[in-house]
């Protein structure tokens, strides 16, 4: 889990500035939309078929 520390005389949005840049570098956020709708296996065999093809 990621996590930031305010430190001290930091104001909240330099904090939360850093937290998405930290997320962003893990790749958190692409996880995130990846994962938010299911995909049905056939549906996911039909996308990398698609990708080979390009």
């Amino acid at each position: 889990m990621t996590e930031v520390i305010v430190r001290k005389n930091e104001s909240v949005d330099k904090a939360l500035r850093r937290l998405k840049k930290k997320m962003d570098k893990e790749g958190i956020m692409k996880q995130i939309k990846k994962h938010r709708h299911y995909e049905k296996p056939s549906q996911l065999r039909r996308k990398r078929k698609d990708r080979k093809r390009r």
